[in-house]
């Protein structure tokens, strides 16, 4: 009888009821899309949104990332007034624009505009892939293009944040165009003499790859970001041949050349600012402002 009392008995998991799922209120747990990991939402925003059991780093949206990034997250932006328009009358292009907008609350997948890092004046654009994949379109190049124009004039370090699913298929070749559009500019403001430092985080393809992200003095990119110009499972049908597990990672490209330095989130402020630090003496930074 004794024996029968201390026996180990088996546990099961309980399925929550469609009632308790109810009075679980939505967004206070996230789950790790590579580990499976589930935590609580407040826990992971205080690990900068990175997994606490794998590493994993969470996608950003664009003002998520300037309040970790700024000094005091500050920033004052740039042309809030360019947005896209529909140049070539796609259908519902503007219900989707619309959508993305409220989606994400920005008006376009990238916001732009000038602030401080560890003291130093910055020209930062931080795109957002909540806002249709942070695809290219024309109002992205611009607002992009005229950034890079006012770090020129003010003579100010550019740093951009990127990620994209590629060019914006509903503006077709005016799409296209931002690539060499952007990257006209950065020569320009390399020949001026312009330190510009391209953060690269997940995932990052197409013609954002093709142009400006691959075009920094200095190549940063977040633990396990994705980028290329095309996807593996293109490459693979092309090619018919398997590529390695970590194709096109971070990691593999640090190991082949294309990046300077695969940077945790944590230390990406401080990265940053010692980059920042080198190329500028801080007293003219402090007059600068």
């Amino acid at each position: 009888m004794f024996k029968d009392f201390f026996q180990k008995k088996k546990k099961y998991a309980t399925i929550p009821s469609e009632k308790t799922k109810r009075e679980i209120p939505e967004g206070l747990m996230n789950k790790c899309p590579k580990c499976g990991t589930i935590q609580f939402s407040k826990e992971l925003e205080k690990n900068l949104k990175v997994c606490t059991a794998c590493g994993y780093h969470f996608k950003l949206g664009a003002w998520e990332r300037i309040e970790m990034t700024l000094d005091d997250g500050r920033l004052f932006e740039f042309d809030t007034d360019v947005v896209s328009d529909n140049p070539l009358g796609f259908p519902e292009y503007e219900a989707k624009l619309e959508k993305a907008a409220e989606k994400s609350g920005l008006h376009e997948a990238v916001v732009t505009g000038e602030g401080t890092i560890g003291g130093f004046p910055v020209i930062v654009c931080v795109m957002s892939f909540d806002f249709m994949g942070a695809s290219m379109g024309s109002a992205v190049g611009e607002k992009i293009t005229r950034a890079i124009e006012k770090a020129t004039q003010k003579q100010y370090p550019l740093i951009i944040f990127s990620t994209s699913g590629g060019a914006r298929m509903q503006e077709s070749i005016l799409s296209l165009m931002q690539m060499a559009k952007t990257s006209a500019a950065l020569q320009r403001f390399s020949d001026a003499g312009g330190l510009f430092v391209s953060v690269i985080t997940d995932p990052t393809f197409g013609g954002i790859t093709a142009s400006f992200a691959m075009l920094g003095d200095v190549i940063l990119a977040e633990p396990g970001a994705a980028f290329g110009f095309t996807g593996g499972r293109v490459i693979e049908q092309t090619l018919r041949q398997k590529l390695p597990d970590n194709f096109q990672t971070a990691e593999f490209n640090l190991a082949h050349g294309q990046v300077d330095r695969v940077v945790p989130r944590k230390e990406l402020r401080g990265t940053l600012t010692r980059i920042l630090d080198m190329h500028m003496v801080r007293g003219d930074a402090v007059n600068a402002r």
